[in-house]
């Protein structure tokens, strides 16, 4: 069966958007009721990602250009990464928790309680170089049983948290946002970004990381002109890439909008993958589009993966 494609919709807004790809990019899947999470595995040439409402991870292979599933009862998953070991780390919003995949398949709780209260719902996940996981934690999860389970709010408040899975030491390292989502480390690992969707306008704040692992600064890098930020990827040069409801948004260093590529659906996140890590995948409500672009991811410090 041909898989169906749509046309490539590139908008440059400055000289700096160098941009292009596939003449039309390809639907890999459609039929999910809300799409989101994207990892890429190079080990296994394989993309996982999250089916929310559904409570099920998805699985598409590259060599055969296969769709199936992944995990049934992924307890409403979200979020998913990969450690310095390319074991995936995944936010489960009806759990309450981030958990860790083994090679074998066993599942390691990794985080559910603060303080000995359960988490909200981890949403979106990174790993840095030195092994910390960082995640954030708004209540999209708890706020009613279509992603999740309704429940209480018992930590005070929607956080970013920094874990040290080697000591289990989970901790606070932002406190101030309204609903945090998206979160991803520059290139080099100086600063963390992470988007508020619920504030007006719709924005990603740039943190600088400091040498004992706690965050500074925080000012806003860049804003939403069309609807809401979810997930951030950063690109080989630098460049910022935010999903938003027309597509992919794209960010010069200096937080300028230099373009756009444009989706038929709403953005939720997007990751790279493929040998060289111009495979662009993006899930998008139903639907997950991709195609090969003339840039490429940033690779992580430390490890060949997402």
């Amino acid at each position: 069966m041909e898989t169906p494609t749509i046309e490539t919709r590139f908008l440059s807004l400055d000289s700096r958007f160098t941009c292009d790809g596939d003449s039309v990019v390809e639907v890999l899947h459609q039929g999910s009721r809300k799409s989101e999470g994207p990892v890429y595995l190079p080990a296994g040439r394989f993309l996982i990602w999250s089916d929310i409402p559904s409570s099920r991870l998805m699985r598409w292979d590259e060599v055969t250009n296969s769709v199936g599933v992944f995990r049934h009862d992924s307890g409403y998953a979200n979020g998913n990464t990969i450690d310095m070991s390319g074991r995936v780390i995944t936010c489960e919003q009806g759990n309450r928790r981030v958990t860790r995949t083994e090679h074998d398949g066993r599942i390691t709780i990794l985080a559910d309680r603060y303080r000995g209260r359960r988490l909200n719902s981890p949403n979106d996940v990174v790993v840095r170089s030195d092994g910390t996981i960082w995640f954030t934690d708004p209540s999209y999860g708890i706020d009613s049983d279509y992603e999740g389970t309704a429940g209480e709010n018992e930590i005070g408040g929607c956080f970013v948290f920094r874990l040290d899975p080697r000591t289990g030491s989970l901790r606070v390292v932002a406190d101030d946002f309204v609903r945090p989502n998206g979160l991803a480390f520059s290139p080099d690992e100086t600063h963390l970004y992470i988007v508020d969707t619920r504030q007006e306008p719709s924005h990603v704040r740039r943190f600088v990381v400091e040498a004992d692992g706690t965050l500074s600064d925080g000012a806003i890098f860049a804003t939403c002109n069309f609807g809401k930020f979810d997930g951030i990827r950063f690109d080989d040069a630098g460049r910022l890439w935010a999903a938003a409801w027309d597509g992919l948004h794209c960010f010069a260093t200096d937080g300028q909008l230099i373009g756009k590529l444009l989706l038929p659906e709403p953005a939720a996140n997007l990751t790279f993958g493929g040998q060289k890590r111009n495979h662009l995948f993006i899930t998008a409500g139903r639907s997950i589009y991709t195609l090969r672009v003339n840039f490429c991811g940033a690779r992580p410090l430390g490890r060949s993966g997402d």
